[in-house]
């Protein structure tokens, strides 16, 4: 089939993972897809070569592609109710645009990432009798970190979306019935929480010992984490819990990956309490060499997420044979069975969080254990290959 895949993001981090994942997905099933970002953004670089030659725009519209990219960077600096009222007008771009490919590469059906505001895209589609997929992320419905000014007029565009395509797909059960319970019926839908590309993360030729040695962690026993440094992600509590009872556990050492605004909050907790052998924080790394410091790590820990959401990194990390230590919200108990391919704690119980990674780090049988089948749970079950030919039954 030809599929046209439409998407409102910049395509950065996770978002981007995602987007590619499902793209090179639907791709190795041996279907055409074909790519339709924001002007001037492409979720990796090096796909631009996959993206057929006829998604290029027509060099007499290519000063109006500059014009929308450049908005879109000013979008960063606007007060959110001018935000909104660009992400709005931008249905007037989508209608146009998709148009245009569902035309010219004869598309079978438009698979769209949902964003806030956007119907352009499915009105669409439906007029020229296209049946649309969505892919929902986010909603007007959740609790948000950029709270909504038209939060009414975003949530009655997304009613009307959910009623009127073809298939929806919920990273959780959970999102889904928030979403049923907030819109009534909407259409037909399946669960796809997130997945992980073994491919790149996975155990093949992976020298655990030498990646550990490489970093100066021979012979520890190592938690990782990696993600964003942000407040939400509860990295800075699990540090400040963590960080009084280390010097204790010599046998213990955290491997921290990333980067973001508590950054320096958490390595200002660190030298306080003189742990700079014993946590190491490398920042952020590029997303291909994550797999690098995956390799180090016994086991990992995941502070906190949400009632809905799907955190990418617990696949990726699971996919390289490292469990994790998880709060236990619905989305993750889909996912993690206690136990057996991870473990849970109770959301928001940080004195549990720390002991369960404490425990563990005297624990290396089992650790090596619940690791080697998160791994095989990853591998036969939570591939983008089996989201795509999940999502394919929408039709």
């Amino acid at each position: 089939m030809n599929i046209l895949y439409h998407h409102r993001t910049r395509g950065h981090g996770a978002e981007g993972v995602h987007i590619m994942g499902i793209v090179n997905a639907f791709r190795k099933l041996n279907h055409k897809v074909t790519l339709l970002s924001l002007p001037g953004t492409v979720p990796e670089e090096k796909d631009q070569a996959k993206v057929d030659s006829k998604c290029q725009e027509m060099s007499h519209v290519a000063s109006f592609s500059d014009f929308t990219h450049k908005l879109m960077e000013m979008t960063k600096y606007v007060p959110e109710f001018v935000f909104e009222l660009i992400e709005l007008a931008y249905n007037f771009v989508a209608y146009l645009r998709v148009g245009k490919q569902l035309k010219l590469e004869q598309a079978d059906f438009l698979y769209e990432r949902y964003s806030l505001f956007m119907f352009g895209g499915v009105l669409k589609a439906r007029r020229m009798g296209r049946p649309v997929i969505l892919e929902v992320n986010d909603a007007a419905i959740v609790e948000r970190v950029r709270p909504l000014f038209f939060k009414k007029i975003a949530s009655k565009i997304e009613s009307w979306v959910f009623k009127n395509c073809d298939g929806i797909v919920f990273i959780s059960t959970n999102f889904k019935n928030t979403v049923e319970k907030a819109h009534g019926k909407i259409a037909p839908s399946v669960i796809c929480p997130n997945a992980a590309d073994i491919e790149q993360f996975s155990l093949v030729g992976v020298d655990r010992d030498q990646a550990k040695k490489k970093l100066g962690l021979e012979g520890k026993v190592v938690c990782g984490y990696v993600g964003a440094f942000v407040y939400w992600h509860g990295i800075d509590w699990f540090v400040q819990e963590i960080a009084p009872l280390l010097a204790s556990e010599p046998q213990l050492n955290l491997l921290l990956v990333g980067d973001g605004v508590v950054y320096s909050e958490i390595l200002n907790v660190v030298n306080q309490n003189n742990l700079q052998g014993q946590v190491i924080m490398p920042g952020r790394v590029p997303h291909s060499e994550v797999k690098n410091y995956i390799a180090a790590m016994d086991y990992g820990i995941l502070p906190d997420s949400n009632e809905y959401g799907s955190p990418m990194k617990l696949f990726e990390m699971m996919a390289m044979g490292v469990a994790l230590v998880s709060p236990s919200f619905e989305p993750i108990e889909e996912v993690v069975q206690d136990g057996f391919n991870g473990w849970l704690f109770p959301p928001n119980d940080k004195k549990s969080a720390v002991e369960q990674v404490i425990q563990l780090s005297k624990n290396q049988k089992n650790i090596k254990e619940v690791g080697c089948q998160a791994e095989t749970y990853i591998i036969n079950e939570r591939q983008w290959t089996h989201n795509a030919e999940k999502v394919l039954t929408l039709l």
